[in-house]
């Protein structure tokens, strides 16, 4: 099962004076159960690279397909299709519309035709995965929550829909450290516990080097970049810094401390790893 991008092109407002070409013959291939991060700085395609995997956006040339359904058709199974890529955008809260939460994550089942007792188990289910006690939040107005609660809502509304794929567009923006670890702890849970396939746009390269376990690069609309994170970390540096982004920190400092003669492995992809790495190196406790 995978989501596929065959030469891909995409254009806003083509034969205008404001023509952008965003993405330029693009081809990748993402399997279930995959874990990517896709990053960039502002204007380099990447949140259309996601819009063309999900078929929000369809190609100007080339083809998006899910397990070789055209993503851009209009046959009912081409529907179908798209409706197993679900996609959170970037502060989903501004997704959120109805007068209850249990309201707003049964939107999308009940789109799907299931019957009222399947919709309240599909919304169950998901409140529950997302940590959000459904006797306590499933009556109240969403608006009433608090910013990282009500992320976790929309979020609901998506896993609810089963689908293969999940979609995230900058899915720590604006979020406390509390909020965001609660939010990736339960991104990880359907990762890990469901098995489905997250493509996670991010601008953070630490939070591409902590959770993903394949990064895409993407600069002015071409993939330059794609392998592990802490490959791409250690072996493309200058590509990464042309491309205007950096290293993350504890890449840096991992490097400072080899270039002094500690040994260290190169798989460390976060503070608290490498600083047990150092103590036991150390023969510290």
């Amino acid at each position: 099962m995978s989501i596929k991008l065959e030469h891909v092109s995409y254009t806003y407002m083509p034969g205008t004076p404001y023509e952008k070409e965003a993405l330029k013959d693009v081809s990748l291939e993402i399997h279930k159960g995959e874990f990517v991060a896709v990053i960039g700085h502002t204007g380099s395609g990447k949140s259309t690279l996601v819009q063309n995997l999900n078929g929000l956006l369809h190609p100007a040339k080339g083809t998006a397909s899910l397990d070789g359904v055209d993503l851009s058709g209009k046959t009912n199974e081409a529907k179908l299709a798209r409706g197993r890529i679900g996609m959170v955008f970037q502060y989903p809260e501004h997704q959120l519309f109805a007068e209850t939460v249990y309201e707003d994550i049964a939107f999308g089942p009940r789109n799907l035709g299931l019957s009222a007792d399947e919709v309240e188990t599909r919304v169950r289910d998901a409140m529950k995965f997302v940590g959000l006690d459904f006797e306590t939040y499933a009556q109240r107005s969403p608006f009433s929550l608090s910013g990282g609660q009500m992320r976790r809502a929309a979020i609901a509304g998506v896993v609810a829909m089963n689908p293969d794929y999940l979609i995230l567009d900058e899915p720590s923006a604006g979020l406390d450290p509390g909020s965001r670890n609660a939010v990736f702890a339960e991104i990880m849970a359907l990762y890990k516990k469901r098995g489905i396939g997250i493509i996670m746009v991010t601008h953070s390269m630490e939070e591409a080097a902590k959770y993903a376990k394949r990064m895409l690069v993407v600069y002015k609309g071409e993939v330059i970049l794609d392998g592990k994170p802490g490959e791409i970390f250690l072996k493309e540096k200058n590509r990464l810094l042309e491309a205007g982004m950096d290293i993350p920190e504890v890449y840096k400092l991992a490097d400072a401390l080899r270039a002094k003669g500690l040994r260290l492995p190169y798989e460390i992809t976060d503070a608290k790893r490498l600083l047990a790495e150092v103590k036991r190196r150390k023969g510290l406790k």
